[in-house]
């Protein structure tokens, strides 16, 4: 059951009537209002009406008491002031958040930079041909040579189908072991094959540019020496070279297209 307030009414006071019985309430030692809480407490009203009957107390001054006609009349005793229930206490709402709309990005203009060197030009390779002629001439007719000292020529590679058909078996040498090395020169340097690829391609075109020295400096050995059939030992090493070029290459050619 809700208590009567002040007036002996249960609906809300209006300030002006609460007022003088705030002033009226007791305060401790070193107060001179009663605060905001208990102001709430005691006539049971929200926070805002609290907070304004704080400020009326604090800004308006005190009515002086007034003048009685009988002073042996004593006063009515005034009725006993009931707090008014305090509504609940509704926290104010938190205020939208302000939506700033996105400033336009400044479009920058590329800043250009004198000191900046202009891309260097590819390195042309046409002079390679130039040096490949003569070096050329001198490592066919070495390997060319050296076959014929060591048992390769002419030879008829379609009997029963071309009779007429020969083809000297020599130029096999320069043909598979120089253009292999070149290659395998060219796998190794690219930088653009897997590891595996490239380590057997740099160890093979080193072999294969150094067995082609030895075969150039065997041929011109012999013929200085008028020698017109090479040792053994040379005809072996040369007849098995088509062979280990056809190796190299096919186990090459499988490394490339590795992953790993």
């Amino acid at each position: 059951m809700t208590a009567p307030t002040i007036n002996g009414t249960r609906y809300p006071q209006p300030i002006e009537d609460l007022l003088p019985a705030a002033r009226a309430l007791p305060l401790s030692d070193g107060e001179s209002f009663p605060s905001r809480n208990r102001l709430m407490r005691e006539f049971r009203i929200g926070a805002p009406k609290a907070g304004e009957l704080l400020t009326l107390l604090k800004t308006t001054p005190a009515a002086p008491p007034a003048d009685t006609t009988d002073p042996a009349t004593p006063d009515p005793a005034p009725a006993p002031a009931t707090p008014e229930p305090a509504p609940p206490v509704v926290p104010d709402p938190l205020p939208a958040p302000e939506i700033t709309p996105p400033e336009p990005v400044e479009q920058v203009a590329p800043v250009s930079h004198p000191d900046t060197p202009a891309p260097a030009r590819s390195v042309v390779v046409w002079p390679v041909v130039l040096l490949a002629l003569p070096a050329f001439v001198a490592i066919w007719s070495g390997w060319v040579g050296l076959g014929g000292l060591t048992g390769f020529g002419i030879v008829h590679p379609l009997p029963g189908i071309w009779d007429s058909f020969s083809i000297n078996s020599a130029i096999t040498l320069p043909i598979g072991v120089e253009t292999y090395g070149a290659y395998a020169l060219y796998v190794w340097l690219s930088g653009r094959v897997p590891d595996r690829a490239r380590t057997f391609a740099k160890w093979s075109a080193l072999g294969s540019l150094a067995i082609g020295a030895l075969g150039q400096v065997a041929y011109h050995l012999l013929e200085a020496a008028g020698v017109t059939s090479a040792p053994w030992w040379i005809t072996t090493a040369v007849a098995c070279l088509p062979v280990a070029v056809l190796g190299m290459g096919a186990a090459l050619a499988h490394l490339v297209r590795t992953h790993n």
